[in-house]
């Protein structure tokens, strides 16, 4: 597999404002807690390859357990989250997968009971950025693993 395209590249400065957007949420400390739930499953379900990849290597170097990221993709059955957590996913699939009645009041209320307006928010412009960079990984195609020394992800020891 070969990268079709570059796009920090080809678009440095619509790149660099995009990075620095999501370098803003990671550095909120909520974020910083469950954002690598919330980009895993997202680039799991958008099919990201290089995204997925990264994903794994960060939470890995946040010391994440590997029986949760496993269980990232089979969340609902899995005893391994919390309420709290779940919440958190169940609202990440919805943004992602939007469907064509949108988002139900049964769910903004789940997720209410579980995250302040703050939270909520925050988590919402997370799913944002993560499916923008998941779009972006899904048209260009670059290769998983390729940035890991730039972003040093080597630290995680997945080869």
């Amino acid at each position: 597999m070969t990268q079709r395209l570059n796009y920090f590249q080809a678009s440095p400065e619509a790149a660099r404002h995009y990075s620095e957007f999501s370098q803003l949420l990671h550095a909120n400390p909520f974020l910083a807690e469950i954002g690598h739930l919330v980009t895993l499953r997202a680039s799991q379900i958008n099919g990201c390859a290089f995204c997925v990849d990264m994903h794994v290597k960060e939470a890995r170097i946040q010391g994440e357990r590997e029986l949760r990221l496993h269980h990232v993709a089979v969340w609902r059955e899995s005893p391994l989250f919390t309420a709290r957590e779940k919440a958190i996913l169940e609202w990440t699939e919805a943004l992602t997968r939007l469907s064509p009645e949108g988002v139900s009041d049964a769910l903004f209320e789940r997720a209410r009971a579980h995250l302040s307006e703050k939270e909520l928010a925050d988590l919402s412009f997370l799913v944002v950025a993560i499916n923008g960079w998941n779009r972006l990984g899904v048209a260009f195609q670059p290769v998983p693993g390729s940035a890991d020394a730039l972003y040093g992800l080597d630290r995680a020891g997945l080869n």
